[in-house]
Protein backbone atom coordinates (compact mmCIF):
# COMPACT_ATOMS: atom_id res chain seq x y z
CA UNK A 1 0.00 0.00 0.00
CA UNK A 2 1.59 3.38 -1.02
CA UNK A 3 2.59 5.73 1.62
CA UNK A 4 2.17 9.29 1.21
CA UNK A 5 2.74 10.63 4.35
CA UNK A 6 5.39 9.73 7.13
CA UNK A 7 5.70 11.23 10.51
CA UNK A 8 4.61 10.63 13.98
CA UNK A 9 1.82 11.12 16.05
CA UNK A 10 2.29 12.19 19.62
CA UNK A 11 -0.38 11.91 23.07
CA UNK A 12 1.47 13.10 26.80
CA UNK A 13 4.97 11.98 26.44
CA UNK A 14 4.64 8.96 24.34
CA UNK A 15 5.58 9.30 20.60
CA UNK A 16 4.54 7.01 17.68
CA UNK A 17 6.14 7.27 14.23
CA UNK A 18 4.07 6.61 11.83
CA UNK A 19 2.75 6.10 7.91
CA UNK A 20 -0.26 7.51 6.68
CA UNK A 21 -2.11 5.75 3.63
CA UNK A 22 -5.09 6.61 1.49
CA UNK A 23 -7.84 4.51 3.23
CA UNK A 24 -10.24 4.89 -0.23
CA UNK A 25 -9.97 4.97 -3.66
CA UNK A 26 -11.99 6.56 -6.33
CA UNK A 27 -13.11 4.35 -8.72
CA UNK A 28 -15.14 6.89 -11.11
CA UNK A 29 -14.52 6.09 -14.78
CA UNK A 30 -12.93 8.90 -16.33
CA UNK A 31 -13.78 10.16 -19.71
CA UNK A 32 -11.67 12.21 -22.24
CA UNK A 33 -12.97 14.89 -23.97
CA UNK A 34 -12.66 14.57 -28.07
CA UNK A 35 -12.88 17.06 -30.85
CA UNK A 36 -15.96 15.41 -32.65
CA UNK A 37 -14.05 15.66 -36.14
CA UNK A 38 -10.86 13.69 -35.87
CA UNK A 39 -11.41 12.06 -32.19
CA UNK A 40 -8.45 13.67 -30.79
CA UNK A 41 -8.30 14.84 -27.24
CA UNK A 42 -8.95 18.23 -26.21
CA UNK A 43 -5.77 19.99 -25.33
CA UNK A 44 -6.76 22.68 -22.10
CA UNK A 45 -3.51 25.14 -22.61
CA UNK A 46 -2.78 28.18 -20.26
CA UNK A 47 -2.87 31.22 -22.05
CA UNK A 48 -2.63 34.77 -20.84
CA UNK A 49 -5.52 36.07 -22.13
CA UNK A 50 -3.95 40.29 -22.11
CA UNK A 51 -0.52 39.12 -23.72
CA UNK A 52 -2.65 35.98 -25.78
CA UNK A 53 0.15 33.96 -25.45
CA UNK A 54 0.62 30.34 -24.11
CA UNK A 55 2.64 30.55 -20.50
CA UNK A 56 4.48 27.54 -18.62
CA UNK A 57 4.34 26.82 -15.16
CA UNK A 58 8.02 29.16 -14.70
CA UNK A 59 5.50 31.70 -16.07
CA UNK A 60 3.04 31.21 -13.23
CA UNK A 61 3.13 32.65 -9.81
CA UNK A 62 0.32 31.91 -6.68
CA UNK A 63 -1.80 35.05 -5.53
CA UNK A 64 -4.84 35.59 -3.79
CA UNK A 65 -7.69 37.39 -5.10
CA UNK A 66 -9.05 39.77 -1.63
CA UNK A 67 -11.23 42.11 -4.47
CA UNK A 68 -12.27 42.05 -7.81
CA UNK A 69 -9.54 41.90 -9.66
CA UNK A 70 -7.17 42.95 -7.27
CA UNK A 71 -4.32 40.79 -6.03
CA UNK A 72 -1.80 39.33 -2.89
CA UNK A 73 1.07 37.81 -5.02
CA UNK A 74 2.58 35.15 -2.85
CA UNK A 75 6.34 33.48 -3.72
CA UNK A 76 7.25 30.24 -3.27
CA UNK A 77 9.32 30.85 -1.04
CA UNK A 78 7.34 32.21 1.61
CA UNK A 79 4.95 29.36 0.80
CA UNK A 80 7.54 27.26 1.77
CA UNK A 81 8.47 28.61 4.51
CA UNK A 82 5.33 28.34 6.38
CA UNK A 83 4.76 24.92 5.06
CA UNK A 84 8.16 23.82 6.90
CA UNK A 85 7.80 26.12 10.32
CA UNK A 86 4.92 23.79 10.86
CA UNK A 87 6.00 20.45 8.99
CA UNK A 88 8.63 20.34 11.67
CA UNK A 89 6.01 20.28 14.38
CA UNK A 90 5.02 17.00 16.17
CA UNK A 91 1.52 15.92 15.24
CA UNK A 92 -0.21 15.96 18.79
CA UNK A 93 -3.68 14.68 20.18
CA UNK A 94 -5.23 17.52 21.60
CA UNK A 95 -7.75 16.18 23.19
CA UNK A 96 -9.89 12.53 23.25
CA UNK A 97 -13.28 13.20 22.74
CA UNK A 98 -16.57 10.49 22.09
CA UNK A 99 -16.75 9.53 18.75
CA UNK A 100 -20.78 10.28 18.58
CA UNK A 101 -20.40 13.88 19.93
CA UNK A 102 -18.45 14.56 16.52
CA UNK A 103 -21.68 15.22 13.59
CA UNK A 104 -20.68 13.66 9.92
CA UNK A 105 -21.32 16.45 8.07
CA UNK A 106 -17.37 17.52 9.89
CA UNK A 107 -15.77 13.85 8.24
CA UNK A 108 -13.57 14.50 5.22
CA UNK A 109 -11.14 12.06 4.45
CA UNK A 110 -9.95 8.42 6.15
CA UNK A 111 -6.03 7.78 5.99
CA UNK A 112 -4.80 4.17 7.52
CA UNK A 113 -1.77 4.38 9.99
CA UNK A 114 0.57 1.91 10.22
CA UNK A 115 3.75 1.87 12.20
CA UNK A 116 7.09 3.05 10.83
CA UNK A 117 10.46 1.62 12.30
CA UNK A 118 10.33 1.11 16.01
CA UNK A 119 7.02 2.20 16.60
CA UNK A 120 4.70 -0.71 17.00
CA UNK A 121 4.88 -1.20 20.72
CA UNK A 122 3.73 2.49 20.98
CA UNK A 123 1.12 2.22 17.98
CA UNK A 124 -0.74 -1.09 19.67
CA UNK A 125 -0.77 1.22 23.15
CA UNK A 126 -2.70 3.78 21.47
CA UNK A 127 -4.90 1.38 19.95
CA UNK A 128 -5.75 -0.69 22.68
CA UNK A 129 -6.38 2.82 24.95
CA UNK A 130 -9.02 3.72 22.42
CA UNK A 131 -10.92 0.74 22.13
CA UNK A 132 -11.07 0.48 26.28
CA UNK A 133 -11.79 4.61 26.99
CA UNK A 134 -14.39 4.11 23.98
CA UNK A 135 -12.78 7.52 22.61
CA UNK A 136 -11.25 9.15 19.37
CA UNK A 137 -8.21 11.45 19.43
CA UNK A 138 -8.25 14.54 17.88
CA UNK A 139 -5.60 15.81 16.76
CA UNK A 140 -3.91 18.50 13.88
CA UNK A 141 -1.93 17.36 10.89
CA UNK A 142 -0.64 19.15 7.78
CA UNK A 143 -0.85 16.86 4.62
CA UNK A 144 -0.15 18.35 0.85
CA UNK A 145 0.53 22.34 2.52
CA UNK A 146 -3.15 22.20 4.46
CA UNK A 147 -3.27 22.21 7.57
CA UNK A 148 -6.40 19.99 8.55
CA UNK A 149 -8.09 18.83 11.81
CA UNK A 150 -8.04 14.94 12.44
CA UNK A 151 -9.90 11.99 14.00
CA UNK A 152 -7.66 9.48 15.24
CA UNK A 153 -9.72 6.09 15.84
CA UNK A 154 -10.01 2.00 15.60
CA UNK A 155 -11.07 0.36 12.68
CA UNK A 156 -10.73 -3.24 12.40
CA UNK A 157 -7.88 -3.76 14.53
CA UNK A 158 -5.81 -0.44 12.85
CA UNK A 159 -5.33 2.89 13.57
CA UNK A 160 -7.38 5.32 10.73
CA UNK A 161 -6.94 9.21 10.82
CA UNK A 162 -10.21 10.71 9.45
CA UNK A 163 -9.65 14.51 8.52
CA UNK A 164 -12.50 16.57 9.71
CA UNK A 165 -13.39 19.83 8.59
CA UNK A 166 -12.67 22.85 11.13
CA UNK A 167 -16.03 24.65 12.22
CA UNK A 168 -15.69 27.90 9.51
CA UNK A 169 -15.73 25.40 6.95
CA UNK A 170 -18.93 24.22 8.05
CA UNK A 171 -22.39 26.28 6.63
CA UNK A 172 -24.73 26.84 8.90
CA UNK A 173 -27.76 24.72 8.41
CA UNK A 174 -29.60 27.83 9.43
CA UNK A 175 -28.78 29.56 5.71
CA UNK A 176 -30.91 27.04 4.24
CA UNK A 177 -33.59 28.03 2.82
CA UNK A 178 -37.28 27.27 3.19
CA UNK A 179 -36.74 24.29 6.02
CA UNK A 180 -40.49 24.23 7.89
CA UNK A 181 -39.71 25.76 11.43
CA UNK A 182 -42.54 23.22 13.40
CA UNK A 183 -43.43 19.61 13.31
CA UNK A 184 -46.90 20.03 11.23
CA UNK A 185 -47.41 16.66 11.49
CA UNK A 186 -50.14 14.02 13.74
CA UNK A 187 -49.54 11.60 15.80
CA UNK A 188 -51.18 8.94 13.47
CA UNK A 189 -48.83 10.22 10.12
CA UNK A 190 -45.64 10.12 12.54
CA UNK A 191 -46.42 6.70 14.36
CA UNK A 192 -47.13 5.48 10.55
CA UNK A 193 -43.56 6.62 9.60
CA UNK A 194 -41.98 4.83 11.99
CA UNK A 195 -43.53 1.79 11.30
CA UNK A 196 -41.77 1.95 7.72
CA UNK A 197 -38.94 2.77 9.46
CA UNK A 198 -38.95 -0.01 11.50
CA UNK A 199 -39.83 -2.76 8.33
CA UNK A 200 -37.26 -1.28 6.76
CA UNK A 201 -33.89 -1.03 9.50
CA UNK A 202 -31.73 -3.81 8.61
CA UNK A 203 -28.08 -4.34 9.56
CA UNK A 204 -25.09 -2.24 7.66
CA UNK A 205 -23.78 -4.58 5.30
CA UNK A 206 -21.77 -2.52 2.98
CA UNK A 207 -21.11 -5.46 0.20
CA UNK A 208 -25.07 -4.82 -0.47
CA UNK A 209 -24.95 -1.84 -1.84
CA UNK A 210 -22.90 -0.94 -5.47
CA UNK A 211 -22.25 1.98 -7.99
CA UNK A 212 -25.55 0.62 -10.26
CA UNK A 213 -24.55 4.02 -13.11
CA UNK A 214 -20.79 3.23 -13.01
CA UNK A 215 -21.09 -0.76 -13.46
CA UNK A 216 -23.74 0.34 -16.30
CA UNK A 217 -21.15 2.73 -17.84
CA UNK A 218 -18.15 0.38 -17.92
CA UNK A 219 -20.34 -2.77 -19.39
CA UNK A 220 -21.23 0.13 -22.02
CA UNK A 221 -17.83 0.97 -22.88
CA UNK A 222 -17.23 -2.89 -23.04
CA UNK A 223 -19.74 -3.42 -25.13
CA UNK A 224 -18.37 -1.03 -27.48
CA UNK A 225 -15.00 -1.62 -27.48
CA UNK A 226 -14.97 -5.47 -28.01
CA UNK A 227 -17.66 -4.38 -30.83
CA UNK A 228 -20.48 -6.00 -29.35
CA UNK A 229 -24.38 -4.75 -29.83
CA UNK A 230 -25.20 -2.72 -27.21
CA UNK A 231 -28.52 -4.34 -25.97
CA UNK A 232 -30.91 -2.12 -23.54
CA UNK A 233 -33.52 -4.27 -21.06
CA UNK A 234 -36.73 -3.00 -21.38
CA UNK A 235 -37.61 -2.16 -17.55
CA UNK A 236 -40.28 -3.51 -15.34
CA UNK A 237 -43.93 -1.94 -16.29
CA UNK A 238 -45.06 -1.16 -12.17
CA UNK A 239 -48.08 -0.01 -11.33
CA UNK A 240 -48.37 3.51 -10.99
CA UNK A 241 -49.49 4.76 -8.15
CA UNK A 242 -51.87 8.17 -7.77
CA UNK A 243 -51.24 8.61 -4.36
CA UNK A 244 -50.64 12.22 -3.26
CA UNK A 245 -52.07 12.11 0.66
CA UNK A 246 -49.30 11.33 3.01
CA UNK A 247 -51.18 9.01 5.07
CA UNK A 248 -52.01 7.03 2.18
CA UNK A 249 -48.00 7.09 0.35
CA UNK A 250 -46.89 5.72 4.16
CA UNK A 251 -49.25 3.09 4.36
CA UNK A 252 -48.82 2.09 0.49
CA UNK A 253 -45.39 1.96 1.50
CA UNK A 254 -45.58 -0.24 4.33
CA UNK A 255 -47.10 -2.88 2.12
CA UNK A 256 -44.89 -2.73 -0.09
CA UNK A 257 -42.12 -3.82 2.33
CA UNK A 258 -44.63 -6.43 4.27
CA UNK A 259 -42.69 -9.83 3.60
CA UNK A 260 -44.69 -12.14 1.89
CA UNK A 261 -45.58 -14.32 5.66
CA UNK A 262 -46.60 -10.96 7.11
CA UNK A 263 -49.55 -11.10 4.60
CA UNK A 264 -50.53 -14.21 5.10
CA UNK A 265 -53.00 -13.88 7.80
CA UNK A 266 -55.15 -11.07 5.89
CA UNK A 267 -55.00 -12.41 2.72
CA UNK A 268 -56.49 -15.89 4.51
CA UNK A 269 -58.85 -13.48 6.18
CA UNK A 270 -59.94 -11.64 2.97
CA UNK A 271 -60.37 -15.28 0.90
CA UNK A 272 -62.99 -16.43 4.55
CA UNK A 273 -65.37 -13.45 3.70
CA UNK A 274 -65.29 -13.80 0.08
CA UNK A 275 -65.99 -17.64 0.82
CA UNK A 276 -68.73 -16.83 3.15
CA UNK A 277 -70.51 -14.33 0.93
CA UNK A 278 -70.80 -16.21 -1.93
CA UNK A 279 -72.17 -18.89 0.42
CA UNK A 280 -74.88 -16.34 1.24
CA UNK A 281 -75.69 -15.13 -2.10
CA UNK A 282 -76.09 -19.01 -3.20
CA UNK A 283 -78.56 -19.74 -0.67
Amino acid sequence: MHTIWKGSISFGLVNIPIKLHTATEDKDIKLRNLHKKCHSPVKYEKVCPVCNVEISNEDIVRAYEYAKGKFVVLEDEELEGLKKENEEKAVEILDFVKMDTIDPIYYNRSYFMSPNEGGSKAYSLLRKALEESGKVGLAKIIIRSKEQMAVIRVYENTLVMETIHFPDEVRSAGDVPNVPAEDNITKKELDTAILLIDQLTTEFEPTKYTDEYRIALFELIESKRTGKEVVTPTAANEPKSNVTDLMAALQASIDRTKPDDALAPVRKKRAVTKTKTKAKKEA
